[in-house]
């Protein structure tokens, strides 16, 4: 892991910008000097780790005592797109014009997406969990699809907060199942292009015993900030 650039905010957070191997991420941990639980937060598809809402999301988190990281996965952010990538997006986009099902066409980008994800998010928290700054327990926050397969494969994760909006691939449903840890899902109620009863399904597979659902409403991007607080009380529970 390189560390290219960094700077102390105002709030005492330290902001890094690393790099492992092709992997580009950015970390940010409290001002104290103590290790520090970790969560991994991760976009949904396409979005740059510099989205000012994961970006704030971030800065919130580690100001209350918490390192969070975020990588960009292959093909979102500044990464490059395979020719096979550009094509299933373009299939989408025509077929959202034509308001045609889009089911099969997030198959076709999603599910590689997960595929590729999560062994490098699982590189990237074998090189963060080697840092003297953090000392787990780990927890994530974020993408439902990428969270539900890092949850099953990765067992150093001991709690994680999804967020209901986005494609969940038909594998990655059947493998909620295997979703035991506390958990805590965000709906929006009125997150148009996500259907609601499917998020409600999804909740009602995973195998957890303590799990949550939190619902507001609102469309895609109207989480309410206090879901943010209350997701570092949820987080606080169990990382610390």
């Amino acid at each position: 892991m390189q560390f290219t650039s960094e700077q102390r905010l105002d709030d005492g957070v330290l902001e890094r910008e690393f790099t492992l191997g092709e992997i580009p991420g950015t970390l940010w941990t409290p001002g104290s000097a103590a290790p520090a639980p970790l969560i991994l937060m991760a976009h949904n598809n396409g979005l740059p780790k510099s989205a000012s809402r994961l970006v704030a999301r971030a800065r919130y988190s580690a100001a209350s005592g918490y390192a969070v990281a975020c990588i960009d996965a292959a093909g979102c952010g500044d990464r490059p797109r395979s020719a096979a990538d550009e094509q299933a997006r373009a299939d989408l986009h025509r077929a959202f014009q034509a308001d045609e099902p889009v089911d099969e066409v997030f198959e076709s980008i999603i599910g590689p997406l997960v595929e590729n994800a999560v062994p490098e998010w699982r590189t990237t928290l074998d090189a963060l969990l080697s840092l003297p700054a953090i000392g787990g327990p780990v927890g994530y926050s974020g993408w439902t699809a990428v969270g539900i397969r890092l949850a099953v494969a990765e067992p150093r994760i001991t709690a994680a907060g999804f967020f209901a909006g986005g494609y969940v691939p038909r594998a990655q449903r059947e493998e909620a199942r295997q979703v035991t840890i506390p958990l805590l899902f965000l709906l929006q109620w009125d997150d148009e292009g996500n259907p609601r009863q499917r998020a409600l399904d999804l909740f009602d597979a995973f195998g957890s015993k303590e799990k949550t659902l939190h619902a507001n409403l609102g469309g895609h991007t109207g989480t309410p900030w206090f879901e943010v607080e209350d997701g570092n009380r949820f987080f606080g529970r169990h990382l610390k």
